[in-house]
């Protein structure tokens, strides 16, 4: 039986298709492109749809993000990926695909051609995210030490820039995601609090979905962690307990407050700081 060999550059998005396969459940849910795509790696290659999803910009950019995701917590550096600009060097070599690509293949041997030597029929399973980041781990360190990349990293923590670590949204931050995502769209605020909160079946807090709109949503989250900590633990539980579904008058009981009334007054001074937190000086 002969033995076929095709060529595939080595920046052409199929050859990142194996690393969708290590994404686990809970980052591929937020990865509409790359759920669309069947488990069964043949049934890729044998549809024609399939083919032009994975050589699409929309395909590149899903597993770009998902995989920069599951490589920044293994450079040593303090939060996530979300709280820094695209200036931030280290942001900038998450996004090295080829790099992750091939430190994967050559770390256990996972890569297009393995693919190929599948079974016909045989689905991969999703991997649970204690495997894929041990995985990640080892293979963040190997680049490292291959690439040599050691010394400029203790670099950037000795000298790191103001504008690097910011754990609210900012303009930089927000301009350089609008140009990376290649949006104008001037509708970046992260979250907002409900102007009509008094109502009972309605949530406190909106935040973007996370299947449609990914970025939105992770940045939507690290905004929102960051403006409760600076509230009392009142008012914490407060918002806890709204977000659980109870309702004002519940609250009002289980807080102590005389009346439902004075909770939404209070709700009310939340939302005026909210409004006012992470506001331009």
């Amino acid at each position: 039986m002969p033995v076929y060999s095709i060529r595939v550059p080595y920046d052409h998005n199929l050859r990142f298709l194996p690393l969708m396969y290590l994404i686990p459940e809970e980052l591929l849910a937020r990865c509409p492109i790359l759920c669309s795509l069947p488990r069964i790696p043949h049934e890729i290659f044998r549809s024609e749809e399939s083919m032009q999803t994975v050589e699409s910009d929309a395909f590149r950019g899903e597993i770009m993000d998902a995989i920069a995701a599951l490589v920044f917590p293994h450079f040593g550096f303090p939060g996530w990926k979300e709280h820094y600009t695209g200036y931030f060097p280290v942001w900038r070599l998450c996004y090295l695909l080829p790099t992750w690509a091939k430190a994967v293949e050559d770390e256990i041997g996972w890569g297009l051609q393995r693919l190929f030597q599948l079974p016909q029929n045989a689905p991969i399973i999703v991997l649970p995210k204690e495997q894929t980041d041990v995985l990640f781990e080892r293979v963040v360190k190997r680049v490292i030490e291959e690439q040599g990349w050691q010394p400029m990293l203790d670099a950037i923590k000795e000298m790191p820039c103001i504008e690097d670590y910011e754990p609210i949204p900012s303009n930089v931050r927000t301009d350089f995601i609008r140009g990376w995502y290649h949006t104008r769209s001037k509708n970046v605020q992260e979250v907002s609090l409900e102007s009509y909160y008094e109502a009972e079946d309605r949530p406190l807090f909106l935040i973007p979905d996370a299947v449609t709109h990914v970025e939105d949503h992770v940045i939507s989250k690290v905004f929102l962690e960051s403006f409760l900590q600076t509230l009392t633990e009142k008012d914490r539980r407060l918002l806890t307990l709204r977000q659980a579904g109870y309702s004002w008058k519940e609250i009002a009981e289980k807080l102590g407050y005389s009346s439902h009334s004075g909770v939404l007054k209070r709700v009310n001074r939340i939302m005026k700081r909210y409004k006012e937190y992470g506001k331009d000086d």
